[in-house]
């Protein structure tokens, strides 16, 4: 309760606002405020009310000050327009313009959380039209305006405006740069994104991580360790997420060499009972580099372990061959009673069709939706058509296609063509083959497994005739390709 009896001042409330415990009880001391008329006294009351409402984020509340106060000042406005600026609305907008009628000067507290809201809109139209009006009154080089004008630009993809703003910038706090940087990453431009990392006088870890992420999910996978073998040197410390980052580059390039020197880093850092999402980046590595046994170790040393842990963990045995263990980690995991999700259908399907379980695989197909109210998704059809084909039954296969809710992928028929040809199933080899040319016409590989289908059943004067109708075509084997490394 707010407690102050007849005394209650415009000194208490604001002391009150500052109060940590007490400021949650905005409305009881606005009610106090507006019962001893302090609003009327001390015109930057409500405004501290505001702030204080706006750094709450209490929306509402902040646009009932508006009118309560018989003449809002600029602060009042300023924070009214923060509270508003998390959210995608253009009502900032008509405060800015409200503002400006009441012959109000907007300043930089303005300008901020404005731009921050149009970065939420649709388009950039109302951001560029702001970005006017801060050049106008003066405020677009100021730090605060103009990172966020960044920001915007950012947002948007149009680097080339972003890059005005920030080289007209005469102090650049290492936040833009990394807005910078992560924006050039996001249009591809990896030559500009890594030049402007070289050119930064200060990097913080935000930096770093930016920089592995970004090389990272552009599949420069060589580059990224070559950028992490530099941070220890850099005087910079790796937090959680840098490891989460890198751990994926080493499964993919088989670089478990670096996995474990980053898995005794981080168990020396404590991360390992701190962070769930390095023992999550642990285990996928491992299994991807062909080390289940490491992979279960970390897992069984993992204090908490979330949905993506045992997904990592029964994916990592599924593809290791050992689809039995995978489908024994399954039971646990409903034992303990974590919910498994999409993902973990998908891998407890795959140990079912590496390990020719296919009774077992039809029944989890089933409990998806009758147990666990998961809708079947293209994913799941595709590991049934294949566990159906690896056991032959490319009849049954078919049907499973042919009763799928939505619109089968190039990926499934292909399984099912492929399924057709090791079980030398002609027929329904013609089918997947021909909805395959429908939907890939100029993928020269669908032919050829129609093609080799044939010979290896005898059948030459078809496999002739789909040589015959890839010459008219003019669709060819794909020839070997080299891909070149992008360098620094």
């Amino acid at each position: 309760m707010v407690t102050a009896g007849d005394h209650f001042t415009a000194s208490y409330a604001i002391s009150l606002l500052h109060d940590r415990s007490a400021r949650h009880r905005l409305p009881e001391i606005l009610s106090r405020i507006l019962r001893h008329h302090l609003h009327l006294l001390s015109c930057s009351l409500l405004s501290d009310v505001a702030a204080t409402a706006a750094s709450l984020r209490r929306v509402s509340f902040t646009r009932g000050l508006l009118l309560l106060s018989p003449n809002p000042n600029l602060p009042l406005f300023n924070a009214a327009i923060k509270s508003l600026s998390f959210l995608p609305s253009n009502e900032p907008l008509r405060l800015f313009t409200l503002l400006r009628s009441a012959g109000l000067r907007p300043d930089r507290r303005t300008f901020a959380p404005l731009l921050k809201s149009c970065s939420l809109l649709p388009s950039i139209r109302q951001g560029s039209a702001v970005h006017a009006a801060a050049l106008v009154a003066g405020f677009d080089a100021h730090a605060v305006v103009a990172t966020q004008l960044v920001e915007l630009y950012v947002q948007f993809g149009l680097m080339a405006a972003a890059r005005k703003v920030f080289d007209k910038m005469p102090l650049r706090e290492t936040v833009v740069w990394n807005i910078m940087i992560n924006g050039f990453f996001r249009i591809k431009d990896f030559e500009a994104a890594i030049l402007l990392f070289r050119q930064m006088s200060s990097r913080n870890i935000i930096t770093w991580n930016t920089m592995l992420a970004g090389l990272s999910r552009s599949g420069h996978d060589l580059e990224s360790v070559e950028l992490f073998s530099e941070l220890p040197d850099s005087g910079v410390e790796p937090d959680d997420a840098t490891f989460a980052t890198i751990l994926p580059v080493c499964g993919r390039t088989g670089n478990s060499e670096l996995g474990r020197r980053i898995h005794i880093d981080a168990k020396n850092r404590g991360l390992m009972h701190s962070s769930i999402n390095v023992g999550n980046s642990l285990i996928d590595m491992y299994c991807k580099c062909a080390d289940p046994s490491s992979a279960q170790k970390v897992f069984d040393e993992m204090p908490l372990q979330n949905v993506v842990t045992w997904n990592a963990m029964i994916n990592g045995l599924a593809i290791n061959g050992r689809g039995a263990d995978g489908l024994h980690l399954f039971d646990e995991m409903l034992r303990r009673g974590a919910e498994p999700n999409s993902s973990t259908f998908v891998g407890v399907l795959v140990c079912c069709a590496h390990g020719g379980l296919e009774e077992r695989g039809r029944e989890l197909f089933r409990a998806m939706k009758t147990e666990h109210g998961i809708e079947p998704r293209p994913e799941h059809y595709g590991c049934m058509v294949d566990m159906l084909g690896r056991c032959g039954r490319t009849g049954e296969a078919l049907g499973v296609i042919e009763g799928m809710p939505m619109r089968p992928t190039a990926a499934i028929w292909g399984a099912l063509l492929s399924a057709c040809r090791n079980n030398r199933d002609v027929e329904v080899g013609e089918v997947a083959a021909r909805e395959l040319v429908e939907a890939e016409p100029e993928n020269s590989g669908n032919f050829v497994l129609l093609a080799n289908l044939y010979a290896e059943a005898g059948r030459w004067e078809e496999a002739e005739k789909v040589w015959s109708v890839m010459r008219g075509m003019r669709v060819w084997k794909n020839k070997a390709q080299s891909s070149i490394m992008y360098k620094r």
